[in-house]
């Protein structure tokens, strides 16, 4: 955003704050930033309102402002617990309203009504009517029992000697059975399990997927399919084992990176195999189960990816009426591709299954929540859900971040947004599809870049991230559904609140039972004297952790590593004894607080363990004694893993979300590997030491 940057009108900004659309944001108290009117006039177009000429302006601002004055009621009412609504309260005297619940009874507001999305009719003394979606939630969320702690993990990473190439759900499923029996563990986070858009080359990062509403069944572990066991072609079958052992090995023992395009090739001839082995009575069952439960959603994803296969994995490029899902000759293609189509909607349904198994065998192990899996923020803008969805996509638009002082530039993440009003329309309903999806199977949800659910930056194609402004959506709206859906799962919800939060949010999130997520090295007193924040004045309702996936490993960040591994890739903004005195100077900052709390004196680690041991040890024993409810420990800290799994900033400069994890030589360690090794098994027990505070 440029200083010379034509300011918005007066005009115009009314125009846009009707909208939702800001003009200045605050990237800190002291500051306001000015939004061009370009970059306002292209959101609101891309919101459906012509705001390119002042003649326009005044004319949609007329169309808004009548419209809003002449409206009963909004697409969309919140009601908490047996709370009236607050735009029930603003009806005229007289106002006589009628709710259908979604399980089609008819009842009235004196009448307490179910948690559930129902629909409200308004009917004034002047004859106007309304009908609005009706969502009615929980006050909050429940809090859970106790403290508990877990292993954070990024599924791709995590072989055993079962894996083809990457890890996969059957060593999830081994993984939580072993934490939760052996370990204790409470949880087990993984990355976005959404499917990916189809390569090659596939984007690695889990963070861009073609669909969020469905797994990607390159997951899948093979021999856990029933019917792989009846395939009748065994000399193919013994040719996919050894490509697979070959591709394993490569990884393990050569140093080849995770390669899903690979493992996936191989798993795609296996599940054809599959496909050929008729299902038994119970398991067709099953299968039609899913189909009826799934419905439209899943016929449209299954219809995408059978396309791609013909027209390739960009809808934008296909012929011009298959853009288009309704149409006629999108249902021929359909027909005639229903063979294909009955293959994905099959993939959707055994790693739906897979992924039901690994939580089931987590919770049958003592965890409490189980798998904590994680949405994404969005979707990729040419696969499955945004050619399905299209009505719900902003056109033209991709969200991103303004210019912070971390990235002068702002960023531009290339998802489509989502459009508020369209969701509003629909009592958000692709919302609440998506989190019921992912409900079916997760003990708790991640929420990635939490803060969407109030505001996203907004960035118009063909234009820099600066040149971007805020959308606001409806925050109470999107987060009633989010307490809506969980409630009935009996799962909780964390929010990735980390970075620039706008004020309110927090408070917001915790006063719905929304726990957020805080790391170590952030957790400063930034109001004060900005230095390490003493443990009791952590949060409890969050998430805390010593690193993230997008962060260096907490071994890499005590050495200062990082930093030499920033300077080897250019991405220094400054000289590199600069940047390692200041790395240098925050880590010690740190261990001087852990060591006068008496943290680094009998690590566990017994007199073998390295100083680096006990300072890791020390780390997640300092975390025990924040209030937190919920501790996580990043796998690959548990073996002393120097890289990130991420570096946000590079693309083919870093081999991102493609690393196994390794030891601090570098040598790649198997899930058996862990399983067996003393510095995890050292590193666990201060978790479990009996100075630690207890729950709260």
């Amino acid at each position: 955003m440029t200083a010379s940057a034509e300011p918005c009108s007066e005009d115009l900004s009314r125009l846009a704050a009707l909208h939702g659309v800001a003009t200045s944001y605050s990237p800190s108290p002291d500051r306001t930033v000015e939004a061009s009117a370009t970059a306002v006039t292209l959101t609101l177009a891309a919101l459906g309102v012509d705001a390119g000429t002042p003649e326009a302006v005044r004319t949609a601002l007329a169309v808004r402002e009548r419209e809003l004055e002449q409206r009963l009621l909004p697409p969309t009412v919140v009601g908490w617990g047996t709370a009236t609504p607050a735009a029930f309260a603003a009806l005229p005297e007289g106002t006589r309203l009628a709710v259908r619940t979604e399980q089609g009874e008819t009842r009235s507001l004196a009448e307490q009504l179910p948690p559930g999305v129902h629909e409200v009719t308004a009917t004034a003394p002047d004859g106007r009517t309304a009908r609005a979606h009706l969502i009615v939630a929980p006050p909050r969320l429940p809090t859970p029992a106790g403290r508990s702690y877990g292993l954070l993990v990024q599924l791709y990473s995590l072989l055993s000697h079962h894996s083809w190439g990457m890890g996969d759900l059957g060593d999830l499923g081994e993984l939580a059975a072993w934490a939760g029996r052996t370990l204790g563990a409470g949880f087990i986070q993984v990355n976005p399990l959404h499917a990916a858009v189809p390569g090659p080359p596939t984007d690695p990062s889990p963070y861009r997927p073609s669909s969020r509403r469905f797994p990607d069944p390159v997951h899948l572990r093979i021999e856990d399919v029933p019917e792989f066991a009846h395939v009748t072609d065994h000399d193919r079958v013994r040719s996919l084992r050894r490509r697979a052992e070959r591709l394993r090995a490569s990884v393990l023992e050569q140093g080849a990176l995770i390669d899903r395009d690979a493992v996936w090739e191989l798993k795609r001839e296996a599940l054809e195999l599959v496909r050929e082995v008729p299902l038994g009575p119970g398991r067709r069952a099953a299968y039609c189960d899913f189909l009826a439960e799934q419905g439209p959603a899943l016929e449209d994803h299954a219809t995408w990816c059978a396309l791609a296969e013909v027209h390739g994995s960009d809808w934008h490029r296909w012929p011009a009426a298959l853009r288009d899902p309704s149409s006629p000759e999108t249902a021929r293609a359909r027909a005639e591709l229903m063979d294909r189509v009955d293959f994905h909607c099959r993939l959707a349904w055994l790693t739906d299954t897979q992924l039901t198994a690994s939580q089931r065998t987590a919770r049958e192990a003592g965890m409490p929540l189980g798998i904590v899996h994680d949405l994404a923020v969005g979707v990729h803008p040419g696969g499955a859900d945004a050619w399905a969805q299209q009505e719900h996509f902003a056109a033209g638009m991709s969200i991103g971040a303004p210019p912070d002082a971390f990235n002068a530039r702002g960023q531009d993440w290339g998802l489509p947004p989502w459009r508020p009003d369209r969701l509003a329309e629909s009592g958000y309903a692709p919302f609440r599809a998506l989190l019921k999806a992912l409900f079916r199977y997760a003990g708790a949800l991640r929420i990635d870049h939490v803060m969407g659910l109030f505001r996203l930056w907004w960035v118009p194609h063909g234009h820099p991230p600066t040149e971007g402004t805020y959308v606001r959506y409806d925050a109470e709206a999107m987060l009633a559904v989010l307490v809506l859906e969980a409630s009935r799962a009996g799962a909780m919800v964390i929010g990735e609140d980390l970075g620039t939060v706008e004020p309110g949010v927090r408070e917001a999130l915790r006063e719905r039972g929304v726990y957020g997520t805080s790391v170590l090295w952030f957790e400063r007193d930034w109001e004060g004297d900005r230095r390490p924040l003493p443990p009791d004045s952590w949060r409890a309702d969050c998430l805390a952790t010593a690193t993230t996936h997008d962060l260096p490993p907490t071994a890499a960040r005590l050495t200062g590593e990082h930093v030499d591994l920033r300077d080897r890739l250019g991405l220094l903004t400054r000289p590199l004894a600069e940047e390692r005195a200041e790395a240098a100077a925050d880590t010690a900052e740190w261990l001087d607080l852990l060591s006068r709390l008496g943290m680094l004196q009998g690590s566990g680690g017994g007199a073998d363990a390295s100083s680096e041991e006990a300072e890791i040890q020390a780390v997640h024993r300092y975390l025990l004694h924040t209030p937190a409810r919920l501790i996580g420990v990043w796998l690959p800290d548990t073996v002393g893993d120097r890289r990130p799994q991420n570096l946000p900033g590079t693309w083919d400069q870093y081999p991102n979300w493609r690393l196994p994890i390794a030891d601090a030589k570098g040598q790649p360690v198997t899930l058996e590997d862990l399983a067996a090794s003393q510095r995890l098994h050292a590193l666990i027990e201060t978790l479990k030491a009996p100075d630690s505070p207890p729950g709260v």
